[in-house]
């Protein structure tokens, strides 16, 4: 019993801890960039790449603004489809990818229903911004991430043979070769390829010894 329900839950570990890690740096960070940077406080880190408080009450990367509470619906169905996959999930990277999708997905929807407006109108802290691309968060990172992870898994999983069609090919090969093996062998010795035989159908013998005895029978009738 034990052993079943650890078998049961053992799926889940793996992505599940992965999510809790994600939201858990995803909400520290948003936290630090709320209270650091407020007031148009910027800071330069290296190239273009600067920390730039910005509030998002649309998509990932600042698109699709004033759509805050139907992204949430979105993003809370989504979260329950990859939950419920985790059962007949397999593979290191459809674990990395779904855990990932997860947590970037469960922390925005955090910043919808606990920040600013009401229940799922808030805002996306977003704070990441490379002055070329849309400012983001650690959580728009999770989710692109692991949906690139998921797309790559699906490819070479798409590449690979079915294991049922391997084994029936396998199986015709074995098949094959053990009667190329018994080819070889009878030309290179007919007479053991003939007393295998007599051992493979010995009721082959039987009926002729039968028949044999049958003869002398009637000769001696007739005698």
């Amino acid at each position: 019993m034990a052993q079943d329900s650890d078998n049961a839950i053992r799926p889940w570990r793996a992505p599940v801890l992965l999510a809790l890690a994600v939201i858990v740096a995803d909400q520290l960070s948003k936290h630090w960039a709320v209270n650091r940077l407020s007031g148009d406080r910027i800071i330069d880190v290296v190239w273009t790449l600067r920390l730039n408080l910005a509030f998002n009450s649309g998509m990932a990367f600042s698109r699709g603004e004033g759509l805050g509470p139907v992204i949430a619906v979105v993003a809370t169905l989504v979260i329950v489809w990859l939950l419920v996959s985790l059962r007949t999930a397999g593979g290191r990277l459809n674990t990395f990818g779904i855990g990932a999708v997860i947590g970037g997905a469960a922390g925005n929807l955090i910043d919808r229903a606990f920040r600013q407006e009401g229940w799922l109108r808030g805002s996306v802290v977003d704070f990441i911004d490379f002055q070329w691309f849309p400012i983001f968060n650690i959580a728009d990172s999770a989710i692109n991430v692991g949906a690139a992870a998921l797309i790559l898994n699906a490819l070479i999983a798409s590449r690979q043979p079915d294991p049922a069609e391997v084994e029936v090919e396998d199986a015709a090969d074995t098949h094959e070769d053990l009667d190329a093996d018994e080819t070889a062998e009878a030309k290179e010795d007919p007479d053991a390829s003939e007393v295998r035989n007599e051992r493979e159908d010995p009721d082959a013998d039987d009926s002729g010894d039968t028949d044999a005895n049958a003869g002398t029978s009637d000769d001696e009738s007739v005698s």
